[in-house]
């Protein structure tokens, strides 16, 4: 099959051909359709997170086919012990034993891949593969997320990417008002209001204090910048596997039951939730297709801060 590999961090991604995987005991053998680009991709590959299985496929947005036709979605969370305190408390997301999709198993940057059947979501025809990709991670983190801001109104988006642009629409299905914060980008700022935020601009113009925000951004000092915004009682959710160094802050800043808390990884209980609601809204994913060969270049666009929505390699 073909396939893109990381062979060491910091380097680029390799094309390559590789036998076809086999499935083992519990695992299911799935046809790739598509495969979104997430920015933990990116952390991967150039070595921000450690202790990779090497050589990887990376890839953990994955929409394919069973060999019998049914259409199914592989996550980020690949696999569970279901013995641990936190699997048995339902709280799967920390496993101490967890594996992931795309780190420590074969992910989707490749024509097959293996997936334990536990983990895969049945997914329904509508719509096409690379528009659900971005449901898979992007969609479902930032929806773990948006639970965690509770009940706000007022909710801040800090960085509007493949998971703020998701979480945007269905913020607004619930009735929040939407305030999405932006670097210095009018193209990227119209793309937010026209998915339904009130109010975009840069971190430091946000209009009125926020009950909640959510940072996407893997920069530490908007951590500070959120919580500078927040009305008493509000909390800033960290919804990146990676961020720089948070710097310190006054305590009178996180006074008044403010709080700062992270998101880690999904369960399948928020993937079937998300699924079943998406339809509903409907959510419309915005993405940038790239043939299989090109996921560097995909890569390289995520880096640089170059794509509205969200990136998609396209295998079909």
């Amino acid at each position: 099959m073909r396939a893109m590999v990381l062979r060491s961090p910091g380097e680029p991604l390799e094309p390559a051909d590789l036998p076809e995987p086999e499935a083992g005991a519990g695992d299911v053998l799935v046809r790739v359709l598509a495969c979104g680009v997430c920015r933990t991709d990116l952390h991967i590959v150039d070595g921000e997170l450690a202790e990779p299985k090497l050589p990887l496929v990376p890839g953990h947005q994955v929409v394919g086919e069973l060999p019998g036709g049914e259409r199914v979605g592989i996550p980020w969370l690949g696999w569970t012990c279901g013995e641990c305190r936190y699997c048995r408390a339902g709280r799967e997301n920390l496993c101490e034993r967890a594996r992931f999709t795309g780190y420590d198993r074969d992910g989707g940057y490749a024509e097959l891949a293996v997936a334990d059947e536990r983990y895969v979501f049945p997914l329904p025809a509508e719509p096409d593969a690379a528009h659900l990709a971005p449901l898979l991670c992007a969609g479902l983190i930032g929806y773990r997320a948006l639970r965690f801001c509770g009940d706000a109104e007022r909710l801040g988006l800090y960085g509007f990417g493949g998971s703020a642009h998701i979480v945007c629409q269905v913020a607004r299905h619930q009735g929040r008002r939407v305030f999405a914060v932006t670097r210095g980008d009018e193209e990227t700022r119209a793309f937010a209001r026209g998915l339904g935020a009130e109010w975009a601009g840069p971190a430091d113009e946000v209009p009125e204090p926020l009950d909640a925000a959510i940072v996407f951004a893997p920069a530490g000092e908007l951590v500070v910048a959120a919580l500078r915004t927040l009305a008493p009682g509000g909390t800033v959710v960290c919804a990146g596997i990676h961020m720089s160094d948070i710097p310190s802050f006054p305590y009178e800043a996180l006074w008044r039951e403010r709080s700062i808390r992270s998101v880690a990884n999904l369960t399948r209980q928020d993937g079937e939730d998300l699924l079943a609601l998406a339809p509903e809204i409907p959510i419309r994913a915005e993405v940038t297709e790239y043939p299989l060969g090109d996921a560097n270049r995909a890569l390289d666009d995520i880096r640089e801060g170059r794509l509205t929505g969200a990136a998609v390699l396209d295998l079909r």
